[in-house]
């Protein structure tokens, strides 16, 4: 498989903010990605990075005016709240008998802004024009001359060729960087520690459980004793007969999974058919470009009546740049889901119609959400939460295919703005450290959220990124179509050094990427 070639365009600064409406807050770096793989995604959005398009971006956590964390949501460990079951059974309402409620959620739809790489055209005015052919690799025979050339690295030339095997090729299976599920590693580091009083659930413990379950099921367990041990001919009194009956299929009332509330049976007589399909839209499947023109329709819709753009604005070229468009190679694996990794849009089809659209990564290890849009007229199904929720059981069908595939990323959860704090709602979920690159609970990172805006979730204060960059040199650079670690480039570079450009790109994409990834150097 190809390796990733990416141009990095450096910071950004004192740009609008669309959270606060700060004229000159934004702080963020990016990249333009001709091709990625999905590995080199995963790896990137562990530390913060996220996508708009072919544009991968990350907001400069202690200097931007609305610092922008990522958040993950344990998929397999999800639990509905009764926010969530009040929305699932308005839309099984409305499917089965038409019902119609006019109640409107508070929640929005999960990254229902386009966020700041696109509001402002820096995404695009960053867009590359390098031609393919400079993009394109020499052959490997040549490469690995090149790569060999530096004797200061002091390499033998057997670790070169192990290094090029590792980094040239998609590992779906877990290296020494690579994470795995409930593994420790710099991706994903999850730091967990008993909450103080008041401040939260402790996931190390069963969740708690409501007094009149307890006894319900005390009273059926002395009920099944007094059953067996009774003398033959005796009778249980009738409503206990009842209450047995209605209990005999648990033991426990358990609570209902998410599945219970999606993949229900409908009756024969439903007034409406809803059907979900998922179909690639990077490299564009045939089903995509069917359907195409009716799902931009929708976009351009959902953009003029929900955020107010004008007719002029959704563009099919803005809506193809942005939500088509991706730098991510699918992928197909034996241990992987069915559908492949790589880029996707969840189609949402009711009575034969589009009425919303989730776009989404399948990536090693999560599905992570892109945008949502919708067709405003369904509003008061509250697609955006129903759309989170049917992609949090996505992820958990997935993970039956793929082990490895567990979590549900939802961007970034931004607590100095109220109306966006509504993805903390799906528990339980994990923050990013913006410092040392570890998951933390959210419970645990609220309350440090009320005091700075900006905050370190690590509490082990001798913690550093493990990702962190420690060999500049071994930075992968593709120069005049010739692969090459910095320390050959930075010899045969001309004019003035470049190195304090290549650091910023290194500290923030992390060793393993920048060893993995190839740095476009015209």
């Amino acid at each position: 498989m190809p390796a990733a070639v990416v141009e990095y365009k450096g910071w950004k600064e004192g740009y609008r903010c669309g959270y606060c409406a700060s004229e000159r807050g934004k702080v963020s770096a990016g990249m333009w990605a001709h091709s990625m793989t999905v590995q080199d995604y995963q790896d990137l959005i562990d530390r913060g990075w996220r996508r708009s398009g072919k544009y991968v971006y990350k907001p400069i956590m202690n200097q931007t005016c609305c610092p922008q964390y990522t958040i993950r949501c344990q998929a397999l460990r999800f639990q509905t709240s009764k926010s969530h079951k009040k929305v699932l059974k308005k839309m099984l309402k409305f499917i089965s008998k038409g019902d119609v409620s006019k109640g409107v959620s508070e929640e929005e739809p999960m990254d229902s802004h386009i966020e700041d790489a696109v509001t402002c055209d820096f995404a695009y005015k960053s867009e590359s024009h390098v031609s393919q052919s400079e993009l394109t690799p020499l052959s490997v025979d040549h490469t690995e001359r090149v790569e060999n050339e530096d004797k200061d690295i002091g390499e033998t030339k057997e670790e070169v060729n192990a290094q090029q095997v590792e980094s040239g090729s998609l590992q779906i299976c877990a290296h020494k960087d690579t994470r795995v599920p409930g593994e420790p590693s710099h991706s994903a580091k999850i730091v967990h520690a008993p909450p103080k009083p008041g401040k939260g659930a402790d996931l190390s413990k069963p969740p708690c459980r409501k007094a009149k379950d307890i006894r319900k099921e005390r009273k059926l367990q002395k009920l099944l004793q007094n059953q067996t041990c009774a003398s033959e001919g005796s009778e249980l009194q009738a409503g206990d007969q009842v209450f047995l009956l209605q209990n005999s299929k648990s033991k426990t009332n358990q609570r209902k999974t998410i599945e219970d509330f999606v993949f229900v049976s409908l009756p024969d007589d439903a007034q409406h058919k809803l059907e979900v399909r998922v179909v690639r839209s990077s490299p564009p499947s045939s089903q995509f470009k069917a359907t195409f023109q009716e799902s931009y329709q929708v976009y351009k819709r959902y953009q003029m009546v929900i955020h107010k753009d004008p007719p002029d604005k959704p563009t099919i070229n803005q809506f193809t740049r942005f939500l088509c468009n991706s730098p991510l190679e699918a992928e197909n694996a034996p241990n992987g889901p069915e559908c492949g990794y790589g880029s996707f849009h969840q189609q949402y089809w009711l009575d034969g119609k589009i009425i919303a659209v989730g776009v989404i990564d399948i990536l090693p290890y999560c599905v992570s959400s892109v945008y949502l849009y919708y067709d405003p007229d369904y509003s008061f199904l509250s697609l955006g939460v129903y759309s989170a929720l049917r992609e949090i059981a996505f992820t958990r069908q997935l993970h039956e295919k793929a082990p490895d595939l567990c979590f549900y990323y939802m961007g970034f959860y931004i607590h100095s703005c109220p109306k966006m704090r509504y993805k903390g709602q799906y528990r339980p979920s994990d923050l990013l450290c913006p410092e040392t690159y570890v998951w933390t609970p959210i419970e645990q990172c609220l309350p440090l959220l009320e005091h700075s805006k900006y905050c370190r979730f690590n509490q082990d204060v001798k913690a550093v990124d493990e990702g962190r960059i420690k060999e500049l040199g071994r930075v992968r650079v593709l120069h005049k179509r010739t692969v090459m670690p910095y320390s050959v480039y930075k010899k045969r570079r001309k004019g003035p050094s470049d190195e304090a450009s290549v650091q910023q790109y290194a500290s923030l994409v992390g060793q393993t990427c920048s060893e993995r990834m190839l740095l476009f150097r015209s």
